[in-house]
């Protein structure tokens, strides 16, 4: 009854735009508003109740039609039912004999999904908790692939090790006269991967992008020979396909060109804008995918999986995946069981537990079929170029993908002159509208600076749940939120 009751409850309270996307507290307060305490004794159903009823008020609706914060949103119903059914089996994914049926499944979901991207010869691949571990297993297989002693003799047996990115800006910005900004325009998670492993931060190389955050295929090239007239050895090229500002999309047809040259493993992190590949009139924007080594793609993002949905998914057909992180337990991965052990995946991850994830997107994908899946696509992109055409709004970046970065000029401002004044006042009108939007609960999305621009807007379309109506509303309110600053 207790299950019943919460979903009932949830669907209600998260997909009747009447509904706040958040009841806002601050921490203090909200540690006052929930009892947190653990008892010796356990507590009736009928409190626990409560705080399931607490736990749902007071958490960010982010299925409500007026979120638009992250770069996932809405509920989809035939993923949530696989992720109860997965939760209520509680089975875990290292092996055949223990999972079955979800290994088959994530099996079928990674060739088609090998298929979709174009890799006509097969590949592998292996679903994960989220984008950022996907990032750091490409950098971890490159790294395998150049440098294969590297896992059993360590850093010594290898040089220093170079991963090429997206462009990194660092000035001190403009409008506070205190703040460092350094922002990347790939996912921070190359960054994190390079120290995480003893490659260094330092050995990140940023490659400049154009106005629209896009890389130059000629600055990479400069950035390869840097690096080699400097000893360093480049191993990896990181593009991005979908950065989570601006939505940018790197040439890959282009850089896959550079990396053959230069012998260079071709990472794609695809996280957000994978699901491009999906529709006929935008998978364009993914051009030349099938010729890269990896490639990253987070269902849960604009396919709206349920929340954890991430594959690595890989060209190589000669388990590399495999050989890079096995460890080889004799007491889970025997080879003289009585099936066929290919099915035993859990030793290509640097997990143990695994929980089966690829089960969401597989059934979702079942039930919608790949049509579906594509007009989500293609009315998500349609929503996000259709509502700009507002006199109290200006765009900071023609939008490429669903995330529209714009500036809101409040009465006070849309007359003044273009100056550095005008900006420096501009770039704190979004944090006051964001602190005034988040108090009242009415919507939800977020802004941030990006190198010399002031804080802007950005706002992430994805749910087939959001109406035209909800756009406008998001405009008005946001005007209402800001109109006497």
């Amino acid at each position: 009854m207790l299950q019943v009751w919460l979903l009932v409850d949830l669907d209600s309270d998260t997909s009747v735009p009447v509904f706040q996307v958040c009841e806002w507290h601050s921490p203090e307060q909200l540690k006052k508003l929930l009892d947190l305490e653990l008892r010796d004794r356990g507590e009736p159903e009928s409190e626990i109740l409560q705080r399931c009823r607490d736990a749902i008020r007071y958490s960010v609706k982010t299925s409500h039609p007026r979120f638009f914060n992250q770069l996932y949103a809405g509920m989809e119903p035939y993923s949530m039912v696989a992720s109860f059914i997965a939760e209520a089996v509680k089975t875990n994914l290292y092996t055949y004999e223990v999972a079955p049926v979800f290994t088959l499944m994530e099996d079928a979901v990674l060739r088609k999904m090998i298929k979709v991207i174009g890799w006509e010869e097969g590949g592998d691949g292996i679903f994960n908790p989220g984008g950022s571990l996907s990032n750091i297993y490409a950098v971890n297989l490159a790294r395998y692939r150049y440098c294969p002693d590297f896992k059993e003799v360590g850093m010594f047996s290898a040089p220093r090790l170079v991963i090429l990115t997206s462009q990194e800006v660092t000035q001190a910005c403009i409008f506070t006269d205190k703040l460092l900004l350094n922002l990347f325009q790939c996912h921070y998670s190359i960054s994190k991967g390079a120290a995480l492993m003893g490659i260094g931060t330092k050995n990140v190389y940023t490659v400049p992008t154009d106005e629209r955050g896009r890389m130059i295929p000629s600055a990479l090239e400069e950035k390869i020979k840097l690096a080699k007239s400097e000893g360093a050895v480049p191993f990896m090229v990181n593009a991005t396909a979908g950065t989570t500002v601006l939505g940018a999309f790197d040439p890959i047809d282009e850089i896959a060109d550079i990396c053959e040259k230069h012998n260079l493993w071709l990472h794609v992190d695809a996280c957000w804008g994978g699901a491009a590949i999906m529709s006929k009139k935008h998978k364009h924007l993914l051009k030349g995918i099938h010729r890269v080594d990896s490639v990253a793609w987070n269902p849960h993002k604009m396919l709206m999986a349920s929340l954890q949905c991430s594959a690595f998914l890989v060209r190589d057909k000669t388990s590399l995946l495999q050989r890079c992180h096995s460890a080889r337990a004799s007491y889970l991965f025997q080879q003289d069981k009585f099936y066929d052990v290919s099915y035993d995946t859990g030793d290509k991850s640097v997990q143990c537990s695994r929980k089966p994830d690829a089960f969401k997107f597989w059934l979702m994908w079942k039930a919608l079929g790949s049509r579906e899946l594509e007009q989500r696509v293609d009315r998500a992109l349609a929503m996000a170029r259709s509502v700009w055409a507002n006199r109290n709004y200006q765009l900071s970046f023609t939008p490429e993908f669903a995330n529209v970065c714009f500036w809101y000029l409040p009465p006070s401002l849309r007359n003044l002159p273009e100056s550095p004044e005008l900006w420096k006042k501009l770039h704190t009108v979004a944090p006051v509208v964001k602190q005034r939007m988040m108090k009242t609960g009415s919507m939800m999305t977020g802004y941030q600076p990006l190198g010399e621009k002031a804080n802007f807007f950005r706002m992430v379309v994805i749910s087939p749940q959001v109406s035209r109506q909800d756009l406008d509303f998001v405009l008005d309110e946001i005007h209402n939120l800001g109109k006497d600053l």
